[in-house]
């Protein structure tokens, strides 16, 4: 089947010399590597071959050693996809929200130990949830407040949503965090949607609780078969991402499933990862130039 390779990385770090190795370490497979297309001087090329994905990458990651530079691959049609699904803590967001939030109650590190070991899936995602948010009964709510003050934009992020909306595609936060993050982060960036769980509240403070059913790997999973269905789409023209455990079932599914920055569990097992690149690497994987990227002001 024909597929296409897109090797990404800073702008600047990639260059003839990275395409010649990795069209030559094709050529040693028998994959036929047709002529490359840069995306963006210096930061992105397409390069056409025969064969399965999985080769394809594997041959990049040997020709390129240790040079900082994503390659993902994948069948040369249905590239562009149409509903984009993504994780928000320490993927559309830099930050674990959570933990930032256990900041303001002085308990940072022994919930983010938690967290990292949930996100590692060394721990049930419900309970591991259940407890952190217990440890933050009668925390003022006027942390969350704080919390979002100080909560930046993963890089490419704005550009990546701008960039598919303008393209006609659906796209929806899907977050094991809170609706007090996620309902702001999608008016600040323009998602269609979003997804997550709710924080009790009463009298002025945190209660302790978060609502049930927990919103959970599961939920991810069904909400993204859920606007595929919707939206008349094949699971083909998905696109899904993110970096925790409770990622790894809507990464799996969609047509084209990333591990961005991801813990190596998560790594490991998508077909497609992005460990040097911003979020824009998802928009050169679909083909798109960096010439046809929308870049938009970010509102808070």
């Amino acid at each position: 089947m024909p597929h296409m390779l897109t090797l990404v990385a800073a702008p600047g770090g990639l260059t003839p010399s990275h395409i010649t190795a990795v069209r030559a370490a094709l050529e040693a497979l028998g994959a036929a590597p047709g002529t490359p297309d840069w995306l963006a001087p210096g930061e992105a090329a397409d390069i056409p071959f025969l064969g399965a994905a999985s080769q394809g990458v594997a041959a990049a990651r040997q020709a390129l050693g240790t040079a900082p530079i994503d390659a993902i691959a994948q069948p040369r049609e249905g590239r562009l996809k149409r509903l984009l699904v993504a994780d928000m803590d320490s993927t559309i967001v830099t930050s674990e929200t959570l933990d930032e939030l256990a900041a303001h109650a002085g308990l940072k590190e022994r919930i983010a130990a938690i967290t990292a070991r949930s996100m590692a899936g060394e721990l049930d995602f419900h309970a591991a949830l259940v407890e952190r948010v217990g440890l933050l009964a009668g925390l003022p709510v006027d942390a969350l407040e704080k919390t979002w003050a100080e909560t930046e934009m993963m890089p490419g992020a704005a550009t990546l949503v701008a960039t598919m909306r303008a393209l006609g595609a659906i796209t929806c936060l899907a977050s094991g965090g809170f609706t007090f993050f996620t309902g702001r982060v999608r008016d600040a960036l323009g998602f269609d949607h979003h997804v997550s769980n709710v924080l009790g509240m009463a009298d002025g403070r945190l209660t302790g609780t978060v609502a049930e059913p927990v919103f959970d790997r599961n939920a991810k999973l069904a909400t993204l078969t859920r606007l595929a269905t919707e939206a008349g789409l094949p699971m083909s023209a998905t696109m899904a991402v993110g970096d925790g455990a409770n990622d790894l079932d809507m990464i799996r599914a969609a047509g084209l499933g990333v591990a961005f920055r991801a813990k190596p569990v998560v790594a490991a097992a998508a077909a497609a990862r992005v460990e040097h690149g911003d979020l824009t690497a998802l928009l050169f994987a679909q083909g798109i130039r960096r010439a046809d990227f929308v870049v938009p002001t970010i509102r808070r």
